[in-house]
């Protein structure tokens, strides 16, 4: 018979919640991929002894809530200027790891110049960038990402192309500047997905400790089923069938040089 004695033992173990988060209670809408994210960034932090030595940069929308559970040194910069604030951090202190955690919102629209100015002189951060699609904290607006014909509180009738333009594809768009080391699309939906995310941000982190030259910038697309009007499991299906064909998962560019 086994025991919970049995069960707790060490060398039975399977899995521990990682110290660098903390103990409050995830606020995202259920089925949000947030948590996740901020679970294997944390992770990824802890697993490399980097916890004492990094700095994190959320801005406003979502991501702002990442100091309610990021067990780490956080600082917030105004809409769209954690690039800028990062950048200010790593010049200052450069032996700090640095991150920023922002929305396709934040970084894609009033984020545009300091993301791309950024990421062009090369910058030695991290970049984390959660792409649902959407504003999905102030109310479901048109974000740079809403897919054509994708509905929100600004497009009732769909994102119509002629009128307000493409979906911005800012992370081919950052891939081919000259200042960037690494570049790639993760989804955290599965479990799969989640490994293959894991690996790449655990990636962009050695990469900044081993002071390769540029920036390291990691696009998670997700899903915002509150924002979509969906429940978390069809969110993820309709995710997997029009988010992934437009913003397709993999590296784009790696140790320096375009693979896609």
């Amino acid at each position: 018979m086994i025991t919970f004695e049995d069960i707790v033992k060490p060398e039975n173990l399977v899995y521990e919640k990682t110290s660098l988060m903390t103990d409050k209670a995830l606020s995202y809408c259920p089925g949000c991929g947030h948590g996740t994210a901020h679970r294997i960034i944390m992770e990824v932090i802890e697993e490399l002894g980097l916890e004492e030595n990094t700095i994190g940069v959320a801005p406003v929308g979502c991501s702002v809530l990442a100091y309610e559970f990021m067990n780490i040194d956080m600082t917030q910069a105004a809409h769209g200027r954690a690039p800028a604030v990062a950048t200010g951090i790593k010049r200052t202190w450069p032996d700090k790891i640095v991150f920023t955690y922002q929305g396709d919102g934040d970084l894609a629209a009033i984020g545009t110049a300091e993301t791309i100015h950024a990421c062009n002189r090369g910058e030695k951060f991290v970049i984390i960038f959660v792409n649902n699609g959407i504003y999905g904290m102030t109310g479901g607006q048109m974000a740079p990402t809403t897919l054509p014909g994708m509905k929100s509180s600004t497009s009732p009738y769909g994102r119509d192309i002629e009128t307000m333009g493409n979906p911005l594809k800012i992370t081919e768009l950052v891939a081919q500047l000259p200042g960037t080391y690494f570049v790639t699309r993760q989804a955290v939906h599965t479990p799969a997905a989640v490994r293959k995310a894991k690996k790449a941000i655990k990636k962009a982190f050695e990469n900044q400790r081993d002071d390769k030259h540029g920036l390291s910038f990691v696009e998670i697309v997700s899903n915002c089923n509150s924002g979509w009007k969906m429940t978390p499991t069809d969110s993820n299906k309709w995710m997997e069938e029009n988010m992934f064909p437009y913003y397709p998962m993999g590296d784009i560019k790696v140790d320096g040089k375009l693979v896609k």
